[in-house]
């Protein structure tokens, strides 16, 4: 089930004002009885989605979100500039990224496409990177049609296939082409338990390790690329504030691949969890390198997708109950094309993101330690898969 497919319309005027963290505050926070009578709706919803495997994407970090309801539900701006309500477009306005090369991961639909069509608008030279290359075809075919001047690529990538991810770069690295900027986008969610070819929990294989693997291999280019230019590189992780709902160690080193311990909800939280500690560690040895890359992960907002097709019924009361705090796709991107090229971070690095501005993270993804540990413990598993 891929993260972001339902979203068919990604151009269709923002209906909805909200936008991602959510919180149940404290009864002091609350400005208006329309705000405990909202609160009180999402949190009937929320009970609701927990028993259909969708907790993360409503209840979100209590602690992250400084603003009030108030602010979240009228998109007011954050110390960006930007908030729950900007679009993709609105946050790059004025960007000229002409000179810049971009890989984007899932780009065929949702906000991958969207992020694809506003840095082809904005000039960049944009790959697509997707499994289903017929599908990144016609996001290629929508992209130009509305602008015939985009410059727009597709090469096959399957990120739960460790030979896919190593067949996608050679490709990629014999083209000659430079490299700026990586957008590690793709992903799976809450699926039942799998393991992927190369014998990795499908969730951990998809969202994770193939963007390890990829980001390793591309780095060398990036590398050269941002070092001939003097242009900053940029790698930005699509998390999710689902990083909180993770096991309570949060990587399960010893049992990732154990199906009697597995929860579906918990293994997106780790993979999450995993893009932010993969960022934090990448930044980590890029600096100590001195390498001008920079590396940031993000949670993207709260996006109605096809999660819960299964039941019309729960899905219209969730949407009735919690309207207000949906995003549509082009605020969704907003968040990944401002990290990926706004002026204002240049040099920002080994940081977390929601509506365009910087936010707090869980424990787990502050340590240190486990960023180190996820490294080691993703390199042996990379090492493994090539001995296959």
């Amino acid at each position: 089930m891929r993260l972001d497919d339902a979203q068919n319309d990604a151009h269709r005027p923002p209906l909805v004002l909200g936008g991602s963290n959510f919180v149940f505050v404290s009864l002091f926070c609350y400005s208006s009885v329309f705000d405990l009578f909202q609160a009180y709706a999402v949190k009937c919803a929320c009970r609701i989605c927990y028993s259909y495997h969708i907790t993360s994407l409503l209840v979100l970090g209590a602690e992250n979100h400084q603003m009030g309801l108030l602010s979240l539900i009228t998109g007011r701006p954050g110390a960006s500039g930007f908030g729950s309500a900007s679009t993709a477009e609105q946050v790059t306005d004025g960007v000229d990224a002409s000179n810049l090369t971009v890989i984007i991961t899932g780009g065929p639909s949702g906000i991958g496409l969207e992020t694809s069509r506003v840095f082809a608008l904005r000039g960049a030279n944009v790959i697509i990177a997707a499994r289903n290359t017929e599908a990144a075809s016609e996001a290629k075919k929508s992209i130009t049609e509305a602008n015939p001047t985009a410059r727009v690529d597709v090469l096959k990538l399957d990120l739960s296939s460790l030979k896919s991810v190593r067949a996608f770069a050679e490709q990629f690295n014999s083209m000659n082409l430079p490299l700026n900027i990586l957008i590690n986008n793709a992903g799976v969610m809450f699926c039942p338990f799998q393991l992927s070819e190369d014998g990795v929990e499908m969730q951990f294989a998809t969202n994770h390790l193939g963007h390890f693997l990829l980001t390793n291999l591309l780095l060398d280019n990036m590398k050269a690329t941002a070092e001939s230019t003097g242009i900053e590189g940029r790698i930005v992780n699509l998390s999710s504030i689902a990083h909180e709902h993770t096991y309570p160690k949060g990587i399960q080193f010893d049992k990732l691949n154990d199906k009697k311990t597995f929860d579906r909800r918990s293994a997106y939280g780790q993979s999450k969890l995993a893009n932010i500690l993969h960022a934090k560690e990448l930044s980590r040895r890029l600096k100590e390198e001195g390498a001008n890359i920079t590396v940031n992960s993000l949670h993207p907002g709260v996006i109605m997708t096809n999660l819960m097709r299964h039941s019309y019924a729960v899905m219209k009361a969730i949407q009735l109950a919690t309207c207000l705090i949906w995003k549509n796709v082009p605020q969704g991107a907003a968040t990944t094309c401002y990290v990926g090229l706004s002026h204002e971070l240049k040099g920002v690095t080994g940081k977390y993101f929601a509506d365009c501005n910087e936010e707090k993270t869980s424990e787990l993804a502050k340590s240190d330690i486990l960023a180190k540990q996820l490294w080691e413990f993703s390199e042996e598993l990379v090492k493994s898969a090539h001995q296959i």
